[in-house]
């Protein structure tokens, strides 16, 4: 997308300002603010009417400007030299002299890191003297945004600037691991495990039910339309939409394809633009098909089960 310099000068003055706006990443759009500002970070999580112990993933230009903030290790600087700027995310120990918000971190001692590689917001991060705090821009629990008209339909008017940025290109949130002690994979996104795995030379595991909440992406219910949500569904029911993997020669105005030929990649992409399509044009509920459980399936899987509990939150 051709990049609008008044709109990143824009963008710019408002954070400044210490006001919140919603910027395009590769992932999903964020809701930002200035790490450094508490004012700004408490305005994140009302507007986003988010739980206080769910912490923040703040954004970084580069290393040089994370290092004033945590403390780095070997681990950390084999995967940022091979997939940063990119899906993912860490998880560091921060340094006492950080200017962070505790309100970000919930005035624990680590922080969620990452440097995402969308032009328009590196253009940002570049020209901005603070990292910035970035959830996703979507109400807390339900579907994250991949576009500004998303994001739009969600907030209205509350958030003072959208900064556009077109259609996510990975659609689907990053990767998060803990690189404290031994790596950890805390939420499946959209950098696969076996990436990282081949980068440390080393098999990960994967915590992504824990109880303690240490990094975004851990709570129980997430990521829902609004609907309940049948997983590894045979049959369809009256009023229901079906959600299928790939695309088949039926054309029913209740199908609904990830992907045409069944592509993993494609079908995460496309998730949560679905999910919010199936919303708006009044079904009951959304039956899921079985979703194949390797690569980006596991993502796609993990998301779907955090958003079919919203039956039980709601029942």
């Amino acid at each position: 997308m051709k990049m609008n310099l008044s709109n990143i000068k824009k963008a710019k003055k408002l954070l400044c300002n210490r006001e919140c706006i919603a910027i395009p990443t590769e992932t999903v759009y964020g809701l930002a603010g200035n790490a450094y500002s508490d004012r700004a970070c408490e305005k994140i999580y009302k507007l986003k009417k988010r739980p206080k112990n769910n912490p923040l993933i703040v954004h970084y230009f580069n290393i040089l400007r994370l290092k004033k903030d945590c403390h780095i290790n070997n681990d950390f600087i084999k995967l940022y030299k091979k997939f940063c700027p990119g899906p993912i995310t860490f998880i560091l120990d921060l340094k006492k002299s950080s200017k962070i918000s505790k309100i970000i971190t919930n005035k624990k001692s680590t922080l969620a890191v990452r440097f995402p590689q969308h032009s328009i917001t590196r253009k940002l991060l570049k020209i901005l003297e603070f990292p910035l705090a970035a959830p996703s821009a979507n109400p807390s629990s339900r579907v994250s945004a991949v576009t500004s008209t998303d994001v739009k339909e969600d907030f209205g008017k509350k958030i003072k600037y959208v900064l556009e940025g077109g259609k996510s290109s990975i659609g689907i949130e990053s990767t998060i691991v803990d690189l404290r002690k031994k790596p950890q994979i805390l939420r499946l996104g959209g950098l696969n495990i076996s990436n990282i795995q081949k980068i440390l030379r080393k098999k990960i595991s994967i915590n992504n039910k824990s109880l303690k909440i240490s990094s975004p992406g851990q709570f129980k219910v997430h990521y829902s339309p609004g609907l309940p949500i049948r997983l590894n569904a045979k049959k369809i029911y009256k009023g229901e939409a079906y959600l299928l993997i790939r695309k088949k020669k039926v054309n029913k105005s209740n199908y609904f394809f990830l992907s045409k030929k069944g592509n993993l990649k494609e079908a995460a992409k496309n998730l949560y633009t679905l999910l919010r399509k199936i919303k708006k044009k009044g079904f009951n509920s959304i039956a899921v098909c079985k979703i194949p459980h390797r690569g980006y399936g596991k993502t796609i899987n993990d998301r779907l089960l955090r958003a079919s509990r919203y039956n039980e939150k709601t029942t």
